[in-house]
């Protein structure tokens, strides 16, 4: 069965079994590597992708089920010349550590901060429940939310 999909701005045609994870197809079908597949049940958040703008886990989404939806992966999430503004939040308050829970973070974050652009410290920590970091760097994440929310207020 063939699934017409916009990934990453692409008009992709993936030729898989309908019941096939958008995880596996991503990664597989499609070499897009930054989406993580860790739990495979929907509850760490590490392979979490934007569809329709919102974000979910790409391990329970059957591709059959997704036809003509545009979905973003962590590497359609900047413009490919400049980070987004989480991610630069990252790099800037060194969050780096094992790297699995990334892409999820940040994927989770952009839409949330997006949406809630003076969001607070423990307004963060919750949005964050669904993205579990296995190295528990979690306040540097959330001081780097946070520096995001700031630069939101300072420029708006």
């Amino acid at each position: 069965m063939t699934t017409s999909l916009k990934i990453n701005g692409e008009e992709r045609i993936l030729t898989c079994d309908p019941r096939t994870a958008l995880l596996d197809a991503l990664r597989g079908e499609l070499r897009l590597t930054g989406t993580k597949d860790v739990c495979r049940e929907g509850f760490c958040g590490a392979c979490t992708v934007h569809v329709d703008g919102k974000p979910m886990s790409s391990c329970l989404l059957p591709v059959g089920k997704l036809e003509g939806r545009s979905i973003v992966t962590i590497e359609g999430i900047s413009d490919g010349a400049t980070l987004n503004a989480v991610q630069q939040a990252f790099i800037d308050e060194d969050v780096v550590q094992c790297g699995m829970c990334f892409p999820g973070m940040v994927m989770t974050l952009s839409t949330y901060l997006r949406d809630n652009p003076s969001a607070n410290r423990d307004a963060v920590k919750y949005a964050l429940v669904g993205n579990a970091c296995r190295c528990t760097g979690y306040e540097r994440i959330v001081d780097a939310a946070m520096s995001v929310v700031m630069a939101q207020e300072d420029a708006g």
